[in-house]
């Protein structure tokens, strides 16, 4: 399927997304974050698209937005897309899990939790992974300072 038929079946599920190919060969969609969790289960279960596979999940700190970057793969029809969501609210970011549609996404979003502070509603587990309990701040935001332990030139 190419990514003009792609991106007109996706849009007639929710057609208040937004799609570009941002010069890359893969369809990208950006969708709010009330909509993330029906767009990724549509994504996943419907039989045109099959998108079996998230091999990627990363946090971003776009400056005045946090946000999630998923990269999706259809291991039956081959093709790609990368979902992108982002929040404003930088004190209590939160977004859907994705964990309960693909297990890969436990892990990562776990990590992401660590680093950015996002919180994933219905997470079965998020927890820290690579900082103690009581580390304080999340060390890839663009505005974490941490006089101890960073390295400034």
């Amino acid at each position: 399927m190419t990514n003009e038929a792609l991106q007109n079946l996706i849009s007639s599920w929710i057609p208040e997304l937004e799609f570009t190919e941002e010069g890359s060969q893969f369809l990208n969609i950006t969708v709010q974050p009330e909509q993330l969790h029906q767009l990724m289960s549509q994504l996943k279960t419907n039989s045109e698209t099959s998108f079996d596979y998230l091999f990627c999940l990363s946090g971003v700190d776009w400056g005045k937005e946090l946000g999630v970057v998923y990269h999706l793969e259809s291991t039956t029809h081959r093709h790609i897309v990368v979902v992108k969501v982002q929040t404003e609210d930088r004190e209590n970011p939160t977004l859907d899990t994705v964990s309960n549609l693909w297990l890969t996404a436990d892990f990562h979003e776990c990590e992401v939790f660590d680093f950015f502070g996002i919180i994933f509603n219905n997470h079965p587990n998020l927890k820290r992974l690579f900082l103690t309990e009581d580390w304080d701040g999340f060390p890839l935001r663009k505005d974490y300072v941490d006089e101890i332990n960073m390295v400034i030139k």
